[in-house]
């Protein structure tokens, strides 16, 4: 389990195809120190599992259906990632709870400077539009961002990027019409786990998306 705060900007140093997949090979700063063999680690919000450890190169393998179903497929050498080390359970949450599982392939819409500020818009894919509400976390290539703005109808939202994660994470080096991973709020998908059992179990609950609503939820 991951918290959407990305640690540092890695590199991708080697990628080989392998009968399961691809090999990756990325260097991470202090990997000796801070990763062991079987340690999880997000790559641009993908959970990854370290297969070797070697001063500051990491591996991992990649399998067809991760590379089918997030951006890993697209990646080259010397191309810059976000990561992140798993979440101990001593740490503090300072995002939000983010599983490493990708739920669809975003794209980048537009990019508006404002200043040392930016606005920037993600369109999705329409499936997903339910788990999205204004103020509601998501999780972008693993960095955990509040939605300042929802345009269910165009299958958008905006996200209001600060300095600090700007130049902390590869959305400096993003451009419009970028694909991009995106992992929705577990906790949105359990809710509507719970809401379709209430409504099968109990066909006259007045639990609903309305109820919900009306409930502050």
């Amino acid at each position: 389990m991951f918290t959407g705060l990305v640690q540092q900007i890695s590199k991708v140093k080697e990628i080989h195809p392998i009968k399961e997949g691809k090999f990756f090979t990325i260097e991470f700063e202090g990997a000796s120190e801070l990763i062991k063999i079987d340690d999880s680690v997000a790559v641009n919000g993908v959970c990854q599992t370290a297969i070797e450890v070697k001063n500051n190169l990491v591996s991992f393998q990649a399998v067809h259906t991760t590379l089918e179903k997030t951006t890993l497929g697209t990646l080259k050498p010397n191309d810059a990632i976000n990561t992140e080390l798993a979440l101990r359970a001593s740490d503090r949450l300072g995002g939000h709870v983010v599983q490493g599982h990708v739920n669809g392939f975003g794209k980048l819409a537009d990019i508006k400077n404002l200043g040392q500020n930016y606005m920037v818009s993600i369109e999705y894919p329409e499936e997903l539009k339910r788990y999205f509400v204004a103020e509601g976390s998501v999780a972008i290539d693993g960095i955990s961002l509040t939605i300042a703005e929802h345009k269910p109808e165009k299958c958008t939202f905006v996200l209001s990027i600060i300095p600090h994660t700007w130049d902390s994470t590869i959305f400096q080096f993003k451009q419009v019409g970028d694909q991009v991973n995106i992992e929705v709020d577990i906790l949105a998908k359990y809710v509507e786990n719970m809401l379709n059992y209430a409504n099968k179990q109990k066909p006259e609950s007045k639990i609903s998306m309305n109820w919900l609503s009306e409930q502050g939820y």
